[in-house]
């Protein structure tokens, strides 16, 4: 191996499974490999839904062992939860789950003292019933939140047990909705308003910012010669997969497919109207002083949950068969939060169809055709909406997530958006991740210089949109009447 290249251990969690990956990066060269998966199952407890937090860790302890010697090391994840800590340091429970109910109600209680309208104008976070603001606000009362010396966003927390050094990364702290976009520092106005003590939270880091070394019992158990560094990465997952968006220009958007679809815009600053709040578009913070300007969707959480539901058919037969269905029969708002909880999901989306008069799904491939169709909707109304809101027009639409792999999936997109999809890379988290650590380490330059590197070394899909936009018009229509 070339003295040039080095690697990088990602850690990836997201809300099903977690991942290790291990990139190998040169001046032109970018090769990812899996070192070890594991899966991420939320417990019930009898105060409601949890993480289970340290089986996470142990599988990041695992992942660090197959790794082997690795240059550096970072983390990212899904977004807005946290783990408390005491004046020892030690976590005082696991980790809340951002579906877990306690939220219900909560806003209205957050809005009576800040009105949605300020709160947006402050911190350009769409309306989220788990935004981490609503869970401090939820918690106000716990004897945790009474103890707690220290909040670390899950991330952090990790790389905390690892390395024993605190900070709160950007790009995640962005989702608290306690940060102002415009400054890129924390909303001292808005915390002070509710009551939250900023206090609680590590200083903030910058991606590409050394976040400690591995401590020696880490080293120890995973068989790896020190020193190590673990670089501050984007530490949410999306700011790390838009990272690794392959695009050229500016005229692109984007949709990370996953659990979630998080389907906009890459921005120099964050759009604050009031209309864009009544579309319910966020405004997250990414690399280099961009804003990810996006609107959450439901994603493939509604597929995974019918997949349950029917006893994990084999995914590509059930694809297979969705695909023969007749095209938009059928479709449901893909951003409803009436999905948002687990359980009776086949359910759920037959009631959807016939509270709003259409044929009722009922077979897998017809309920499966029924999401993907809306998911294609969404992706169509989220990316129409980005661009009038922004005034900022695009050219094609890149694809990144696990949600490449499914075609089905990318070319209604296209067909939907009307524009050419570019599909891939599947791993965009992970590479997002080795990348900012490789640009830390002096081997990739700015931000376009490292989707050139993807562009050269990852295997994309073109999907050209095809047939009659009136379709579409036409069942956004169907949604909109009912």
């Amino acid at each position: 191996m070339s003295a040039a290249v080095k690697s990088y251990a990602a850690v990836d969690l997201g809300a099903s499974s977690g991942r290790v990956m291990v990139g190998r990066v040169g001046p032109d060269s970018l090769e990812l490999t899996e070192a070890h998966r594991f899966v991420n199952r939320p417990v019930r407890v009898p105060e409601g839904l949890r993480w289970d937090i340290l089986a996470l860790y142990a599988g990041v302890l695992e992942g660090l062992k197959a790794a082997g010697q690795v240059d550096s090391l970072g983390i990212d994840s899904w977004a807005v939860d946290y783990g408390l800590l005491d004046a020892d340091g030690a976590l005082l429970g696991n980790p809340v789950h951002y579906r877990d109910s306690r939220t219900e109600g909560v806003a209205e209680k957050v809005w009576a003292t800040v009105p949605a309208s300020e709160l947006y104008a402050a911190t350009g976070l769409q309306y989220a019933p788990f935004n981490t603001l609503y869970q401090l606000t939820a918690a106000r009362a716990s004897a945790q939140l009474s103890y707690a010396e220290r909040l670390l966003l899950i991330p952090d927390l990790l790389t905390y047990w690892l390395t024993g050094e605190q900070g709160t990364e950007l790009t995640n702290a962005s989702t608290t909705q306690l940060i102002d976009p415009r400054t890129r520092d924390w909303s001292h106005d808005i915390a002070s308003r509710l009551g939250i003590d900023l206090g609680l939270f590590a200083p903030l880091r910058q991606p590409g910012e050394p976040a400690g070394l591995l401590r020696e019992a880490v080293l120890e158990e995973a068989g790896l010669r020190g020193p190590v560094p673990v670089t501050a990465v984007g530490s949410h997952d999306t700011a790390s997969a838009v990272a690794a968006v392959p695009a050229d220009g500016e005229r692109f958007a984007y949709i990370c497919t996953g659990t979630w679809s998080l389907a906009g815009l890459e921005l120099d600053a964050p759009v604050l109207t009031e209309e864009s709040r009544a579309a319910n578009f966020t405004n997250e913070l990414g690399l280099d002083g961009t804003v990810r300007y996006l609107r959450n969707i439901m994603g493939l959480w509604l597929l995974q949950e019918c997949v349950r539901a029917w006893g994990d058919p084999e995914l590509g037969a059930l694809l297979r068969d969705a695909a023969k269905v007749p095209a938009l029969r059928s479709v449901v708002d893909a951003g409803d939060a009436a999905f948002l909880a687990p359980g009776r999901m086949p359910e759920r989306i037959a009631e959807a169809c016939r509270a709003s008069g259409q044929p009722v799904p009922v077979s897998p491939a017809e309920i499966t055709r029924c999401i993907l169709d809306s998911l294609a909707l969404a992706h169509r109304r989220a990316v129409q909406d980005a661009q009038r809101l922004a005034g900022h027009p695009v050219d094609v639409v890149h694809v990144v997530g696990g949600g490449t792999r499914n075609a089905l999936l990318c070319r209604l997109t296209a067909d939907a958006c009307g524009l050419p999809v570019v599909a891939g890379p599947a791993e965009a988290a992970a590479l997002g991740n080795v990348l900012v650590q490789a640009r830390a380490h002096g081997l990739v330059g700015d931000l376009a210089d490292g989707r050139r590197l993807l562009t050269r070394t990852q295997p994309l899909t073109r999907y050209e949109p095809r047939g009659d936009a009136s379709r579409w018009r036409e069942a956004e229509a169907r949604l909109a009447r009912g």
